[in-house]
């Protein structure tokens, strides 16, 4: 049977799902060619913008002091192997949701004119996606969260293998082999974890106790999945390929959502369930996060093309995520968590400023602009809100989760705050660096002459992100409000986990 939650119905199935249904709806359309790409783009969009509206269910009626999971559904699916479709959000899974479906939408008004083949098929790739995405986010039981996670790979190769540029073919395969080999591992973790627990329900692992020795290859198994995703150097050189190609909404959707899921894997699984493994390799993540974060932000500052750099600048950030969730202590995991959703609005926005040039002058070459301030004043406008946003100007986005990591930071290692805080100041220069070379100066080529400002479809693209972009930076509590319960009890259970691993292994001496 299915436990209703809280909400009277469940919506999470609701919301997750909702989407296949716009897809159905898709696969029916009959007409000529213009007609079923017209009516595609309005069903996905009225899909998308009521899944997004009946998602703010979940943003209304969560509770913010309960640590655990909320909306809770749970149907037997295999009982005798411990299996089921579970579902449900915390306060670490909850806004990501949302994000998911809010960026949906946007993604679709993004490519109203752009896409102008297969309009149905790509449309109806996106609404799986957003399907996915939202299923990987809400799944309680380790198998589903799988399922949805290896699913997301499908719909974003097709996207970027079919409607991206010249090296389309070559960027998703290697997209998909990145992804796909760190998955074989963790399917593998999986099976481990379910021999002991005798179970996949998410809950239960979470108390499940594994020794240190099994906790270590658990801990690596993971590492080979969401390093990849997230991704960390040095398996990061798919995401400049993938980003470069992938039309404007993939890489807004890339950005902003599916880089976050190695993020949440590590803070789902490898820190609550393998603390002792989490300690022992906290070194490492720190090491291989502050490499990512100086060394990504200097191959940034080297780049010509814009996607390029946006695409390093999230490496550089993603770095910042890695470095707070390893700290163990709830400023730096605070930090991380407020970083994934901030950079998901914030490098969103930068990837649609980057296609609205584009769509218009068909380059991304950075040396091919200049002066865009004089023709394009509203565009520079919300490039610039955006680019301060990236930089961590205060009053933005950008700004608290950077200061809570290094808050964090700084309470483990004083080193590992000070060149954490380099990377920062690299990331302003190569900003400050590409937006004045697009927006200021004098108008040299002759055809920006007649380049035209925001249309009304960009400025309405627009308009959320920046209210989302100012409201993270000025009023941040009303999100940290929804994963401090969360992240109080994770912090609190793996001080508690070393403190008992601690005594074991004191007892232990005294046996000897």
């Amino acid at each position: 049977m299915t436990d209703i939650n809280a909400a009277g119905f469940p919506v999470l199935s609701l919301v997750t799902f909702l989407p296949i249904v716009g897809v159905i709806i898709l696969m029916t359309l009959r007409g000529d060619e213009a007609a079923i790409a017209g009516n595609a783009r309005w069903t996905a969009l009225w899909t998308s913008l009521i899944t997004f509206l009946i998602s703010l269910v979940l943003w209304t009626r969560f509770d913010l002091r309960q640590p655990g999971y909320q909306f809770a559904e749970s149907v037997s699916w295999l009982p005798e192997f411990g299996i089921g479709y579970r579902m449900g959000v915390d306060g670490i899974s909850v806004l990501f949701v949302l994000l998911s479906t809010a960026l949906t939408p946007i993604c679709i008004l993004a490519s109203w004119d752009s896409v102008k083949i297969r309009v149905r098929e790509y449309m109806a790739a996106f609404l799986i996606l957003e399907t996915m995405m939202v299923g990987m986010f809400s799944a309680t039981d380790f198998l589903l969260f799988y399922m949805f996670f290896e699913g997301v790979l499908i719909p974003m190769y097709l996207i970027i293998g079919i409607w991206g540029g010249p090296r389309r073919v070559y960027a998703s395969i290697k997209f998909f082999l990145y992804t796909f080999a760190g998955s074989v591992l963790m399917l593998l973790a999986l099976l481990a974890m379910w021999r002991q627990a005798g179970t996949t329900d998410i809950t239960v692992l979470m108390h499940t106790p594994f020794s240190y020795h099994m906790q270590y290859w658990l801990f690596l198994a993971f590492l080979a999945s969401f390093a990849v995703k997230v991704p960390m150097w040095p398996v990061h050189t798919w995401l400049p390929d993938a980003h470069v190609e992938a039309p404007t909404a993939g890489s807004v959707i890339l950005a902003g959502v599916l880089l976050k899921m190695g993020a949440y894997g590590f803070l789902r699984f490898s820190v609550p369930m393998l603390p002792e493994a989490a300690q022992h390799f906290a070194p490492l993540m720190f090491t291989l996060g502050v490499v990512a974060v100086i060394y990504t932000s200097l191959v940034a500052l080297a780049q010509e093309d814009m996607k390029k750099l946006i695409a390093y600048s999230s490496v550089a950030h993603m770095g910042v995520v890695v470095i707070g969730i390893f700290t163990f202590n709830v400023q730096g995991i605070d930090g991380a968590l407020f970083q994934m959703i901030s950079h998901g609005v914030v490098s969103a926005a930068l990837f649609l400023c980057v296609g609205v040039i584009y769509d218009r002058m068909h380059t991304r070459e950075i040396a091919r602009y200049g002066g865009l301030g004089d023709r394009m004043p509203l565009y520079a406008f919300a490039f610039l809100l955006f680019t301060m946003a990236s930089i961590g100007l205060p009053g933005t986005a950008g700004f608290v989760g950077e200061f809570l990591v290094l808050v964090g930071a700084f309470q483990v290692n004083i080193w590992l705050a000070l060149l954490g805080s380099f990377g920062m100041i690299l990331g302003a220069a190569y900003m400050l660096f590409l937006y004045r070379r697009i927006i200021f100066g004098k108008i040299t080529k002759p055809d920006l002459k007649s380049i035209l400002d925001l249309s009304p479809r960009e400025i309405a693209i627009f308009a959320p992100l920046a209210i989302l972009t100012l409201w993270l930076g000025i009023y941040p509590a009303s999100f940290t409000g929804f994963f401090d319960a969360s992240v109080g009890a994770m912090v609190q259970s793996h001080q508690q986990a070393m403190n008992a691993a601690h005594h074991a292994s004191q007892f232990a001496g005294v046996a000897r």
